[in-house]
């Protein structure tokens, strides 16, 4: 077994524990990304490499699915759609959307988005703008410890808040800022952040 094997194996041993699905539906999400339309080619893509790992997978939204698994994002915008809010990701050290992993009592991703988005950014208000989806992006993790290399399918919603907030969650993120669209349409701005701000214009 290679080492890549070895780690999954140890981390599967340690973290994973046998699971009861919940109501977060295959078929309904397997369509949802079919209704999907790519803004560009790049994200067309990222809409077909999704949809072949979701017909191959089962628990596709599972952390044990160690070759990668479906996430759950928020763009969240600015009542008045002039402003994104960013956090900074602890872990990977960038500037991101909130978003992560789905957790059991999430019945769909555009919950996995909402409860993520409020959790690390202490919103108490955040409205679902669209219960299609804005946006899909498929990227590399990095290995950490036990956790191996794997993909993260993020499927992105779109959200709107009140800019005030009170607070955010210290243990994932290093901080959080609102930070204008058109800032982020420029063409210095990582692809991903880009596009969506592109998308809001």
């Amino acid at each position: 077994m290679n080492r890549i094997g070895m780690n999954r194996q140890r981390y599967y041993q340690k973290t994973v524990k046998p699971s009861t699905f919940t109501s977060m539906n295959k078929a309904s999400t397997l369509q949802s990304v079919l209704e999907y339309q790519p803004w560009n080619n790049t994200d067309g893509l990222f809409k077909q490499q999704t949809l072949d790992f979701l017909t191959r997978t089962e628990p596709f939204w599972q952390r044990s699915t160690l070759e990668g698994h479906l996430t759950g994002s928020a763009w969240v915008v600015s009542p008045n759609r002039t402003q994104a809010l960013l956090i900074h990701h602890a872990k990977l050290d960038r500037w991101f959307q909130p978003g992560g992993h789905a957790e059991d009592s999430d019945a769909s991703l555009a919950e996995t988005a909402r409860r993520e988005a409020m959790e690390e950014c202490g919103l108490s208000v955040l409205e679902l703008l669209n219960t299609a989806i804005f946006d899909i992006d498929v990227h590399t993790i990095p290995a950490k410890g036990d956790v191996p290399e794997h993909l993260h399918y993020d499927i992105r919603f779109l959200f709107s808040a009140p800019t005030a907030h009170t607070s955010f969650d210290t243990t994932e993120i290093k901080g959080l800022k609102w930070v204008d669209l058109l800032d982020l349409s420029a063409e210095n701005t990582p692809e991903s952040l880009r596009r969506m701000a592109l998308k809001c214009r």
